[in-house]
């Protein structure tokens, strides 16, 4: 046991040990409730995922799958490398060449694991304007004609949006009445809407 630790807190290993140690204390701090684990997205890191053959999963099982099997790979380096007797300087190059070759190593074993686990995390829906047809709205202009207005429109995940409003008619929409916004003209960006008795 004593070699065991010796070994994974030794030299080159000592560095994803405690990446390693980093991610076991995260999952089990998602596990008690503590942190987030579903895993969403890092900005900036969706590219870098997807050049790595491992878009379509989320980026903390990514980093956890590579750094443990980055150590498992540096690890067994380690025990090899122990087992010949080099002078210090060639252990350092020695080391970070296992080093870099773990980290490869568990990059492509997550590669390969990406395919299956991908199907565990269904991409959502892209949001769309369409979205916001058949939804209320809040007109925040003093009025809304036919070449004017804007609405204030709550999205089914809580969020509001202040929108372009168009309206065909004469309606007298003003300033805090309800809309309803029933289409969407693409070319000019803006919703078409039409009055709504807020008590239905």
């Amino acid at each position: 046991m004593g070699e065991f630790i010796a070994t994974a807190f030794g030299y080159p290993t000592a560095f994803l040990s405690v990446l390693l140690l980093v991610v076991v204390l995260y999952w089990l701090l998602a596990a008690v409730g503590v942190l987030d684990g579903d895993g969403g997205e890092v900005g900036g890191l969706e590219g870098v995922l997807a050049g790595l053959g491992v878009d379509g999963v989320p980026v903390t099982v990514v980093l956890s799958l590579v750094t443990a099997f980055s150590w498992f790979a540096c690890l067994g380096g380690s025990v090899l490398l122990n087992g010949f007797d080099l002078s210090s300087p060639l252990t350092i190059v020695v080391g970070l060449v296992v080093l870099l070759v773990a980290l490869v190593v568990g990059v492509l074993l997550t590669r390969l694991l990406a395919w299956p686990v991908r199907k565990l995390f269904p991409n959502p829906p892209q949001a769309s304007r369409n979205d916001f047809i058949g939804r209320p709205c809040v007109i925040r202009t003093g009025t809304v004609t036919q070449t004017f207005g804007q609405a204030e429109v709550t999205a089914s995940d809580g969020s509001s949006a202040v929108v372009q409003v168009r309206q065909p008619g004469q309606d007298p929409l003003v300033a805090g009445s309800t809309a309803l916004i029933f289409d969407y003209d693409g070319d000019g960006e803006f919703f078409w809407v039409a009055p709504l008795d807020p008590n239905l």
